[in-house]
């Protein structure tokens, strides 16, 4: 026998033999996306069905994802896109699915309760959703029902808007006027408290713009050694609500990182500020807070868009008070989904379990942000 008709001899004995192994041993295939190889199971149990719905929400495989759902006849396969990633653009429009975690809940020889937790690589950090699932027998294998939650239809209509606007003037390159331009807002740091946390020293307090102009303001803090030797200089880069109008007040929280407070002689703390246009609209009102006690201490809310305008992220700044009002902690949340004209939005910031004993009162204030400008 020649020595080609051998070869094409073993590779068509081993392609059978791979052929067979694979149909009585399913194993994992792989699918290859963004340069990574991922490894899909078969969906022979309940986890791994659910598993692979999630490496399917990581590629953005939604077609995969939307024809492997036992209910997919409840919902189309855009109603599930939407579910995912919005209809308006949002926090996790732009996101990518980091991790995934796969909770049993409850198993029979038919169907079962799990929940898939996503954690979202967002432009401001990790977010986190939760969907509890129903996975059905069918035949040899398992399919998720997916709990679809369609988003909120605004109908047609005209809201009237009455709102105060400022607009800044700045001197223009031909403009005869010296140096003369218009002023920075004031603005003041009120409130201070140095604290150590497990993961280090942190600043927080509370800034007022004082002025009767907006301000976008920011707070740099300096730990000075015990010989007054500079250490570490941070700045409130998300805690904190850069945009005041006149007389509003924001929390800040700064984090130093692998710090101990026992090293700080003192802090140096430097408020900035810088004159924009702004207006009072969007409005957002928040409805319902609410303080819930330990265990699971947090402060529950509504928040409700009260103009025309689409509110593409709202971000919500927490601050808790002890009873004499002496600051204790500033916490934050992000919205996942955009802000739609008179559909309310929960929220939900967690307290840390071992100072939600000191809370006695807290104060909510909404930072948003808009295709075309923040507020």
């Amino acid at each position: 026998m020649k020595k080609g008709t051998m070869i094409a001899l073993l590779l068509g004995v081993l392609t059978i033999v791979l052929v067979v192994a694979g149909t009585l041993w399913p194993g994992a295939s792989a699918v290859v996306y963004a340069g990574q190889r991922t490894l899909l199971s078969s969906s022979s149990t309940p986890e791994a069905a659910v598993r692979n719905l999630g490496e399917e929400i990581r590629r953005q495989a939604w077609q995969e994802a939307y024809s492997n759902f036992a209910n997919k006849a409840q919902f189309t396969e855009s109603d599930f896109v939407h579910d995912m990633t919005g209809t308006y653009p949002g926090l996790l429009t732009y996101a990518t699915l980091d991790k995934f975690d796969v909770l049993p809940l409850h198993a029979t020889a038919d169907d079962a309760q799990i929940r898939l937790k996503l954690y979202w690589a967002t432009v401001v950090g990790t977010s986190i959703t939760t969907r509890d699932l129903h996975i059905v027998k069918n035949g040899d294998h398992w399919e998720a029902e997916w709990p679809i939650v369609k988003q909120a239809r605004v109908p047609p209509q005209v809201i009237p808007v009455n709102y105060l606007r400022w607009d800044v003037i700045y001197r223009g390159s031909g403009d005869d006027w010296g140096d003369q331009d218009v002023e920075a807002p004031h603005v003041r740091i009120v409130d201070m408290h140095p604290v150590e946390r497990a993961d280090g020293v942190i600043i927080m307090g509370e800034l007022l713009n004082e002025d009767v102009v907006p301000a976008y303001v920011s707070v740099t803090a300096t730990l000075m050694s015990k010989t007054q030797v500079p250490m570490a200089t941070e700045s409130s880069f998300d805690k904190i609500s850069h945009l005041l109008l006149p007389k509003q007040v924001t929390p800040f929280l700064i984090k130093f990182p692998n710090r101990t407070l026992s090293d700080v002689g003192s802090v140096r703390m430097t408020p900035t500020s810088a004159l924009v246009s702004a207006s009072a609209d969007p409005v957002i009102e928040i409805d319902n807070e609410h303080l819930n006690p330990s265990p699971a201490a947090s402060l529950t809310g509504q928040l409700t868009n009260q103009s025309g305008r689409v509110v593409n992220v709202a971000h919500v700044l927490g601050t808790f008070y002890d009873k004499s009002g002496q600051l204790v902690w500033v916490a934050d949340e992000y919205i996942n989904t955009p802000l739609l004209s008179q559909i309310p939005v929960p929220f939900e910031i967690h307290i840390p379990e071992d100072l939600a004993g000191k809370v006695s009162s807290e104060r909510a204030v909404i930072a948003t942000f808009s295709i075309g400008g923040s507020q």
